[in-house]
């Protein structure tokens, strides 16, 4: 029987061994790691799932803002969702979509309004991610667009939503300017 539990439970090895069957050891050059370094993920937001006390899955949540690029408005606080990886013995059990239930249906009582992250459409959807209000934001490195999806905890938290998405304030910040942005578009045509 799975059990979800607090991530602190999981063995951080195990955990490591795990993202690393589920997304490759090169893993940390992906965007989203960006935003990650130096970032503590959210602990009172990540879970582990465990059968017969051996992890089968692994979710975390990390904070992050998304800073206007024209405007000068006032930086929005939002929760970056991943990695989320399963035991691929294990998938298509369900685990993923309880761990993201779970996260977050928590996330939602503790007052956070909106959720990035990236990933397909035909999965995330079934827990109410959507590409809808993602349009505006931006990544600080190559991601494909079509994959960058959102999820509103509170009605119209998405938007009218653009700028660039980056660690939170007091966190060694990303420097980017549309000028890279648009040269970090280009490589993913």
């Amino acid at each position: 029987m799975i059990r979800i539990r607090p991530h602190r439970e999981a063995d951080p090895a195990a955990v490591e061994a795990l993202l690393d069957r589920s997304f490759g050891a090169d893993r940390h050059r992906k965007t989203a790691y960006r935003l990650r370094e130096g970032v503590a993920p959210l602990d009172e937001l990540s879970f582990a799932a465990f059968d017969n006390g051996e992890l089968r899955g692994s979710l975390q949540f990390w904070p992050v803002r998304v800073r206007p690029l024209q405007g000068g408005g006032a930086p929005v606080d939002a929760l970056l969702l991943g990695p989320l990886a399963v035991d691929p013995a294990f998938a298509g059990h369900g685990i993923g979509m309880g761990l993201m239930r779970v996260g977050l249906r928590r996330a939602r009582l503790l007052g956070h309004r909106l959720v990035i992250l990236v990933g397909d459409l035909p999965y995330y959807s079934r827990v109410g991610f959507r590409r809808e209000g993602a349009e505006g934001l931006r990544m600080p490195g190559p991601v494909d667009p079509d994959r960058l999806l959102v999820h509103e905890l509170a009605p119209g938290a998405a938007e009218g939503l653009e700028g660039l998405i980056e660690k939170p304030e007091g966190q060694a910040t990303l420097k980017v300017t549309e000028t890279d942005l648009d040269n970090r578009r280009e490589t993913l045509s």
